[in-house]
């Protein structure tokens, strides 16, 4: 019997993937790349352009029957009447809207203090932002960046007409549509999303499921305001945004057949797609009680939560997942580049500070580091520097050096965890993947800082998977997505020892 396959894509920052997928049982089929140019503005041509290249480099989608889309969060792409891209997409990279994230933290917590709020109006704005969305606005959320547009290139802002993420552009694309001359119908009406994706914007809320246009509307603003202004009203009613579709729910538009689908009875589905940590979760089979502690430049801890999750202090997002969940989410600045940090003290390569690390007992013999190199986000600390501390004669060695940068790194993951547990999020099983999960020290030392077993998946393309894998749960029609397996590296056990962790949240303090 031939295979009945769909299609995963993953268009993040840096490229596309498409992952041609068997749909019954997961197993790889064809798979194609293609780069994206470096930036934190790109024009979405680009990633069309890479779409197809990928494509084409997977055999093509002719045989395919249902394809979703992953992506990068947070980029705001604005399109015209015409279904033109205005301006370049400005991606989640793109720090020129942080003094505009303030401007909306300060405007939303203009109002006096009710029983229970801060005092303070800006510590009021990021509580308000985060009952209204989840989440408080920083430069990387989309609607910063439609008020940095709307305070310095009014001229965009007065054209648009739609307002879409990467992964629902790509998607609509798929689906056909695309810019028309002037007096034809581009159908922004067509363009949809998922609440995961949408829950990145800051004007969803996910608990509701529905869109805050209140909200939109102060990012259409041109200046500085406590409230909006009716034109801006008036706009944020009229601009279309992405319908906002369930976790299995088709879009009501399938691929053109010259895109995908097109040897295929009835067409090429097309599913809602989402963000990517939300389909990396799926890619895993990440369930309510899993958390993924993702090792990379940065570190993101994610775990699937039942109910919203509120942090009012705003150091965790509160993200809805591709499952009808949610997904709190705590990131660090500093990740795998403290292993690169401990490397250069000691002049040793990957492995030689493994066995540096594993040498030492565990604490170091005292010395703490917290890894602070370039100021940290969870705890907010931005002007803050990494120190080392509790060296004595008798300690000062390279084998505790070397465990003290090791130990520092989970402890600033820890952080993250208890964040999120703290916040009434189960965690139960912890997942660990990225590029610092590589590290043999890493894994053998995790269990025993983070305090529980731990999970290694082996290395795999997870946001095309998790893209995959929603296709095929479209394509099906069930109620549950499909059980594919997942190839696991190893599981890590050890005594837990919370004395380090005591003793790095002492020296943090």
């Amino acid at each position: 019997m031939e295979p009945m396959l769909v299609a995963g894509v993953d268009t993040s920052t840096q490229s596309c993937k498409v992952r041609v997928t068997d749909a019954r049982t997961g197993k790889l089929v064809r798979f194609g790349q293609a780069k994206h140019p470096d930036g934190s503005t790109v024009n979405p041509q680009a990633w069309w352009e890479a779409f197809l290249e990928a494509s084409e480099q997977a055999g093509g989608l002719d045989d395919v029957s249902a394809i979703a889309v992953g992506g990068q969060q947070h980029g705001m792409v604005i399109l015209d009447e015409q279904g033109r891209v205005i301006r370049d997409a400005m991606l989640w990279n793109d720090i020129s809207s942080a003094p505009q994230a303030v401007e909306l933290i300060d405007e939303l917590g203009a109002a006096p203090a009710a029983d229970g709020e801060p005092e303070d109006r800006h510590a009021r704005g990021i509580s308000r932002w985060v009952r209204a969305v989840g989440s408080s606005p920083v430069a990387s959320y989309t609607l910063t960046k439609l008020r940095w547009v709307s305070e310095h290139e009014p001229k965009h802002a007065e054209r648009i007409a739609a307002v879409c993420l990467p992964h629902d552009w790509l998607s609509w694309r798929i689906a056909g549509f695309g810019p028309v001359e002037p007096g034809e119908d581009a159908h922004l009406d067509a363009l949809f999303t998922d609440r995961s994706d949408a829950s990145g914007t800051l004007y969803f809320d996910a608990a509701s499921n529905t869109y805050r246009r209140d909200l939109l509307a102060r990012g259409l603003q041109s200046a500085a305001a406590d409230e909006p202004a009716p034109e801006c009203l008036q706009a944020a009613a009229r601009i279309v945004l992405p319908a906002v579709l369930g976790p299995h729910e088709a879009a009501k538009v399938k691929a053109s057949p010259s895109i995908a689908g097109g040897a295929v009875d009835g067409g090429c589905i097309i599913a809602p797609g989402g963000g990517d940590n939300a389909m990396a979760a799926l890619g895993l089979g990440m369930a309510v009680g899993d958390v993924s502690v993702s090792l990379g430049t940065s570190g993101v801890a994610a775990a699937v939560s039942e109910r919203p999750v509120y942090d009012l202090n705003g150091s965790v997002s509160g993200f809805a997942d591709c499952t009808g969940h949610f997904l709190p989410l705590a990131c660090t600045i500093n990740a795998s580049r403290i292993l690169d940090a401990g490397r250069a003290v000691l002049d040793v390569d990957y492995e030689e500070l493994t066995d540096l690390a594993l040498a030492a007992r565990p604490g170091a013999g005292g010395i703490t580091l917290v890894p602070y190199f370039d100021g940290e986000r969870t705890p907010n600390r931005p002007d803050a520097t990494a120190t080392l501390s509790g060296m004595t004669l008798r300690n000062t060695n390279r084998a505790n050096f070397a465990r003290a940068f090791v130990e520092g790194l989970l402890c600033s993951q820890r952080d993250c965890l208890e964040l999120i547990r703290s916040l009434g999020a189960a965690i139960e099983r912890i997942l660990l993947i990225g590029g610092g999960a590589k590290s043999r020290a890493v894994r053998t030392l995790a269990p025993t800082v983070l305090g529980m077993e731990i999970t290694c998946p082996a290395t795999d393309e997870y946001v095309a998977i998790g893209a995959a894998r929603q296709a095929a749960w479209v394509l099906s029609g069930v109620d549950d997505a499909p059980d594919w397996p997942i190839s696991i590296d190893a599981v890590q056990t050890g005594t837990p020892t919370p004395q380090i962790y005591e003793a790095y949240v002492q020296a943090r303090g």
